[in-house]
């Protein structure tokens, strides 16, 4: 046996039961860090009974049967211990009282994965999975005309990915979604194959298989002359001007994300900056985040003022577009109307202005790095700003530069004056 984990069944004579007997129980330990966990089974016996059936290298006739299910009992746990590399009791636990062949099961590995999300908070990436799931069983029903009970990572061929990519753009959905959907899924064959649920030679994605859409994006940014007609539009109504007012914040925030916004705190403010960690890394970057320092403008600071709320104790959310008491669920429902709010009003004073419809809180991140780069700022320093994790991820956010930046750049490489 692995010596990074001891498994046994001992009888727990801790405390006795009305019969006299006590539980048997699977033992489970690990010298480092120290651990025992003891799971119950069904049986229980006296000390004699335990030794006379399970201690013993002969037991009577009768009881070589119930010896047989308790042997079953340690091997499973054995079996099931010896896939696990390193040993963690999660993993453990989660593989040893699950159904046989729940491993592979791709709906099985949805449902643990969404229920996971949710526990840590990741609500909105816990929905885009429930959406993948959803997704893949319209499909499955299609294929096998009645409602299957499960889908198997081994079903998902190449030919399985090309149908279902054409069963949802034959149903007018957008390669984005497909994208968006199939990304979740190719997470979970990553997963199942780094825990050894299933075998790595079925994986169906990847260069001459199955590759996940990748649409080249639609750059998002609004020229300076754009953003200027925007500022100065004049609003009808409060909800326009309040729309307006936080797509601008967001913008003169390095492009601050609308989560980031509603979870903003007084302690985040600190003079004349505003420094926070992006909710987005908090799950996925642990082991190394980054806070993000904004330095605040005077219109940003106008924005606090306007709306923030009165009581600015260090713990109080700045602005009330959710409550601390909410759940999770409600929070992220919250944010997500606010962000909605935002985008129909913008786009009306957008539209009525001679801007592009399009526009959508989205643009306001894009906007500010391509007009930082545009004005002189490195990649570099737009990618801090940003918080990303690499270049070539503000390299999308970056729209490129207009034609008239160019000309007056060719224009100067004769100019030594200059």
């Amino acid at each position: 046996m692995n010596n990074s984990y001891f498994i046994s069944l001992s009888l727990d004579t801790r405390r006795a039961k009305k019969n006299g007997k006590f539980p048997v129980k699977l033992r489970v330990f690990t010298p480092t860090p120290r651990i025992q966990k003891l799971y119950p089974t069904k049986f229980e016996f006296t000390e004699k009974e335990f030794e006379s059936i399970y201690l013993t290298a002969k037991p009577r006739t009768e009881h070589k049967e119930t010896k047989r299910e308790l042997q079953a009992i340690e091997n499973k746990a054995i079996d099931t211990a010896k896939g696990i590399n390193p040993f963690t009791f999660e993993q453990f636990e989660k593989k040893l009282f699950r159904k046989v062949g729940e491993g592979e099961n791709v709906y099985y590995q949805y449902q643990i994965t969404i229920d996971t999300f949710k526990k840590q908070g990741q609500v909105g990436t816990a929905s885009t999975y429930e959406l993948s799931l959803k997704s893949l069983k319209e499909y499955w029903l299609y294929l096998k005309g009645k409602e299957p009970k499960h889908l198997l990572f081994s079903d998902i061929t190449v030919k399985w990915l090309n149908g279902y990519e054409k069963f949802m753009t034959d149903k007018g959905r957008s390669l984005t979604t497909v994208s968006m959907y199939l990304r979740a899924l190719r997470a979970l064959f990553n997963k199942a194959i780094a825990e050894k649920e299933i075998d790595g030679e079925i994986y169906p994605f990847g260069k001459r298989k199955y590759q996940v859409p990748a649409k080249r994006s639609v750059k998002k940014a609004l020229s300076k002359e754009q953003l200027k007609t925007l500022f100065e539009a004049e609003t009808n109504s409060v909800a326009h001007q309040k729309a307006k007012d936080f797509w601008f914040f967001s913008y003169s925030c390095n492009g601050m994300n609308i989560k980031d916004i509603a979870l903003m705190k007084y302690k985040d403010l600190q003079d004349d900056k505003l420094i926070y960690y992006r909710a987005k890394t908090i799950n996925t970057s642990k082991a190394d985040l980054k806070p993000i320092t904004v330095y605040l403008t005077d219109y940003s600071k106008s924005i606090i003022e306007k709306y923030g709320n009165k009581n600015k104790n260090a713990n109080n959310l700045v602005f009330s577009i959710i409550t601390e008491n909410q759940t999770m669920e409600n929070k992220q429902r919250a944010i997500k109307n606010f962000t909605r709010f935002i985008n129909q009003h913008i786009k009306e004073i957008a539209l009525s202005n001679g801007i592009t419809s399009e526009i959508s809180t989205y643009w306001a991140r894009h906007s500010f790095a391509t007009n930082a780069i545009r004005s002189g700022a490195s990649m570099e320093f737009v990618s801090e700003a940003l918080n990303h994790s690499n270049l070539k991820v503000t390299q999308g956010y970056f729209s490129g530069f207009e034609d008239k930046d160019k000309k007056e750049f060719m224009a100067s490489l004769m100019d030594f004056n200059r």
